[in-house]
């Protein structure tokens, strides 16, 4: 297998024993899914070319809905695309009479990385390095010893006259005047003018009037206008060489569990106003990902599926209906892994956890075979699998192995004390079903 590094291994261990995606070394315990990433990989070939991409991926707890996009989103920093990623909650929706799509894009913006700054934090480093270019190409039209006044001046113009084609699009003569801002804040030394026109591309003036005396731009980003700032800077990063923008949203659950049906399907509506601009090519160089449960999608009470205009768009045609897995429709619902590529997985994990304590997993086929047959006989198994339950058992199982030597894979296979949560109900989705009637209306 391929050497791993410690820090790979370290993220890897600690992040899946807790039961959450780790953000770097996916690739060493990646397995199957090889329809579904050639589908994200052709949608990633139509933002390069210039187009867009909506895509939910379903499936439910566990299933690896969050690990497929973390992957992507991994893949696509190494084609050079730029990525921003969220999860909602609460208090980061779509929209909300208290700012939560605001809160959303605020997330978004702090995890934009490019392969430079894969861990976020990458908003600064893609605007100086579009100023980088546009400042190379005025040296190209002036003496490189002109005096700094005229440098910046004919740089701030070549920011506009570059930018023009953005000032079509709604919101994008403020956005060029901010970028020009910064640009200014930067060579003149103007910290507090720098920080503003960050502050501004952030989502963070409150009031318009704030905006104005500091930026002299009567626009601001809010809650009903973040999604247009996303396509501005996805135009923006391929002017700054970028292949587009991937926008990657998890945990879309949190929008089904609004109790409040006006806002749930204002929430809606908003997703919906995003999915036509995408699918009917208003938007370019973008990727929307969104991914949620069965419920979340198809539960036609509280689900995306109560929003007929959404249910229409969604719905699977009358083929994929008679069994058959269409790849290229909207949303991408994640199969069970097969038994031999959770015998891979076991491989991996038993690799991976001796890269970190530093010793050689000596589990052999019939060990790893146990295992996997242990689990799979479960009650229940059949439907509830899912790889997060299989790896927190089975890296449970290495560090008790790893910690007392005196302990046989054997002793711990017979206990009666063994048992896989895997085959369990999921609480979260427990706590949904006893919740059925929660808004019910009469």
């Amino acid at each position: 297998m391929e050497k791993i590094r410690k820090r790979e291994a370290s993220a890897l261990v600690s992040s899946l024993s807790s039961g959450v995606v780790p953000r770097i070394g996916l690739r060493h315990i990646a397995v199957g899914r090889r329809n579904e990433v050639d589908a994200f990989l052709r949608d990633l070939s139509v933002v390069e070319d210039g187009g867009a991409s909506f895509r939910f991926v379903c499936g439910s707890y566990g299933s690896g809905k969050s690990f497929l996009l973390q992957m992507i989103r991994n893949n696509a920093m190494e084609r050079g695309f730029a990525v921003a990623d969220a999860d909602l909650s609460p208090e980061r929706r779509l929209t909300g009479t208290q700012g939560q799509g605001l809160g959303t894009y605020r997330e978004l913006l702090q995890h934009m990385s490019t392969l430079t700054r894969p861990e976020g934090g990458g908003l600064e480093s893609i605007l100086q390095k579009w100023l980088g270019t546009r400042q190379s190409a005025v040296h190209e039209q002036i003496p490189a010893e002109s005096d700094q006044a005229l440098l910046v001046e004919e740089v701030s113009t070549d920011i506009e006259n570059t930018m023009r084609q953005l000032t079509e699009m709604a919101y994008g003569f403020s956005f060029t005047k901010v970028l020009t801002a910064y640009w200014r804040g930067i060579r003149t030394g103007n910290d507090q003018l720098r920080q503003d026109a960050l502050r501004w591309l952030r989502g963070e003036f409150a009031t318009k009037t704030e905006a104005r005396n500091a930026l002299g731009v009567d626009r601001i980003i809010d809650d009903a206008s973040w999604y247009d700032f996303l396509k501005l800077f996805a135009r923006f990063v391929t002017m700054a060489g970028y292949k587009g923008l991937l926008i990657f949203i998890d945990e879309g659950i949190n929008l089904y569990k609004i109790s409040h049906k006006q806002s749930r399907e204002n929430n809606y509506e908003k997703l919906l106003t995003i999915f036509n601009d995408i699918m009917q090519g208003k938007a370019a160089s973008i990727g929307f990902f969104m991914s949620g449960t069965p419920q979340f999608i198809y539960d036609e009470r509280r689900g995306l599926f109560s929003y007929e205009a959404l249910r229409s768009r969604l719905a699977d045609h009358r083929f994929a209906g008679l069994g058959y897995t269409d790849y290229s429709g909207p949303v991408i619902r994640l199969a069970q892994l097969t038994p031999e590529e959770m015998y891979l997985l076991l491989e991996r994990l038993c690799f991976v956890h001796g890269s970190y304590y530093d010793y050689d997993c000596v589990l052999s086929e019939q060990e790893l075979t146990a295992f996997l047959n242990s689990v799979v006989s479960r009650m229940g198994a059949d439907a509830l699998l899912t790889p997060r339950e299989v790896t927190r058992d089975f890296l449970g199982l290495l560090n008790i192995l790893h910690q007392n030597p005196g302990t046989s894979f054997e002793t711990l296979m017979q206990d009666p004390a063994y048992a896989v949560r895997s085959a369990e109900k999921d609480p979260e989705q427990a706590d949904e079903e006893d919740d059925l009637f929660k808004d019910f209306d009469i």
